[in-house]
């Protein structure tokens, strides 16, 4: 999700070639879609075709959701009238994130000869190139997958969605959270793990819903100030989703068929 302005890089057509221009993008209208909890959706879904490894599907749905946790630098720029550009969609949209992330990890795994913290690193590997995979298929802007460099990967560039969806879609973000968690609330009840935690989790659930409903209204009713508004209130409901997964993590992790690596 983008909060305020970032930078583009054209994609250009024509009847008989297709080219990608790599360019520094200038300030663009904001393109906002909804993505944490459809992102946390889809890589809970790919569970089925990962191997039996303890902390794996943990660090694939960790890292299909916190590359949007940019936005908190974005949001702390913002409020001390420090420049944005190039503070989402960029680092924790790379390539060279992943390196990092599972180099990092290996390496703690190494210290402590624990085989789990690699497996962690692994799994946010793979969840952060899923979500870099499904930024560019599905989002209406750039990601700068080769940062360090300035370059924008936009696949979208010639399409402009409607005003009403893109106002839309902000709120939808709760939306989205809130059908996260549902996810996760069936898949606990159906194998029977973490159920001391599924009265707290009704409540999650709720409040995404509310956020929702109330940042639905204000969306199309409040012209001044929402953003400030709607970003603060997405990130703290970004790191509740974090919170959750960690928590969950049984579930999550849950194979009855064989003994965790």
């Amino acid at each position: 999700m983008q909060l305020f302005n970032f930078r583009y890089i054209l994609f250009i057509t024509n009847v008989e070639t297709i080219h990608i221009v790599w360019l520094p993008h200038p300030k663009t209208k904001e393109v906002y879609m909804a993505q944490a909890g459809i992102h946390g959706l889809i890589s809970n879904a790919v569970r089925k075709w990962t191997p039996n490894r303890t902390w794996l599907m943990l660090g694939i749905v960790l890292g299909s959701i916190l590359p949007d946790a940019d936005n908190l630098t974005v949001a702390v720029a913002t409020v001390a009238k420090l420049p944005t550009t190039g503070l989402h969609r960029t680092f924790t949209h790379s390539l060279i994130a992943i390196a990092v992330v599972i180099a990092v990890f290996g390496l703690v795994s190494l210290i402590t000869k624990r085989p789990r913290w690699l497996n962690l690193g692994i799994g946010l590997g793979i969840g952060i190139l899923l979500h870099i995979l499904l930024d560019l298929i599905f989002w209406f802007d750039g990601v700068a997958i080769l940062w360090p460099y300035s370059y924008y990967l936009n696949l979208w560039s010639r399409f402009s969605p409607s005003s009403w969806w893109m106002t839309l879609m902000q709120p939808a973000e709760f939306l989205f959270l809130g059908l996260f968690i549902i996810n996760l609330f069936f898949l606990a009840s159906k194998q029977g793990s973490d159920v001391a935690y599924l009265g707290r989790l009704r409540t999650w659930i709720w409040l995404q819903f509310v956020l929702f409903a109330i940042f639905l209204v204000l969306a199309f009713s409040l012209s001044k100030g929402f953003l400030t508004i709607f970003g603060a209130i997405y990130l703290l409901s970004l790191g509740l989703a974090v919170g959750v997964v960690i928590r969950m993590r049984g579930t999550i992790e849950y194979k009855p068929e064989a003994s965790p690596a």
